[in-house]
């Protein structure tokens, strides 16, 4: 009961947040999104679950191998392109987000898990998993400018895909490697809805 009344809240936050910015509210709802990172976070703890130190240390590998990896990004330039974040992901470190590192492993959690439930052979799940995780960064970028989240001077070109597509095929290959289980239902849903909150967004400022 408990898992059902999270997961559909999650529904409740996305699906109000695009009727809000249809209706002209958009720095109300755009500048919520740090607590709704943290809710999916919440939501994933207690329905994936995390509760041993195997899981822990993944995410927590995940967290830093994503605020390492967007620093450079940021930084150098020699990951992803020309960007820099803005200010509706919350706090930062040196110019990045924390959340931003919370979301690179939430995102490699779901993915893991929506790839493993479908696909047997390990090699696939791992390429599938990384595969999910940039189509959702595909539609993360036609709306980052707009939500204040990322800017890219030019736009995201091809090299920001193939370097997230190469990222997350080390960080699955490494939960693959330490048989990394979750709740196939709830990542799903949590996958679902931030896809379909990008989609309908892109859709909104389209129009």
């Amino acid at each position: 009961m408990i898992k059902k009344s999270l997961i559909l809240f999650t529904w409740v936050l996305h699906v109000t947040a695009l009727i809000g910015i249809a209706l002209g509210y958009q720095d109300f709802f755009v500048s919520k999104s740090p607590f709704t990172l943290l809710y999916l976070a919440l939501v994933l703890w207690i329905c994936y679950p995390i509760r041993s130190i195997k899981k822990v240390s993944l995410f927590a590998l995940c967290f830093i191998v994503g605020m390492t990896v967007e620093w450079l990004g940021v930084h150098t330039g020699s990951l992803f392109g020309d960007y820099f974040y803005g200010d509706n992901l919350g706090p930062k470190l040196d110019g990045i987000p924390y959340l931003i590192g919370v979301n690179w492993a939430i995102l490699a959690f779901i993915s893991h898990s929506i790839s493993q439930s479908y696909i047997k052979n390990i090699t696939a799940q791992i390429f599938s998993a990384a595969g999910l995780m940039v189509i959702l960064d595909f539609f993360l970028e036609h709306i980052c400018d707009y939500a204040g989240y990322w800017h890219f001077n030019g736009g995201a070109g091809w090299w920001n895909y193939i370097c997230w597509f190469i990222v997350a095929s080390i960080l699955h290959a490494v939960l693959a490697h330490y048989k990394l289980k979750g709740d196939r239902n709830t990542s799903l849903h949590l996958y679902t809805a931030q896809l379909i909150f990008a989609l309908g967004l892109w859709i909104i400022i389209s129009i």
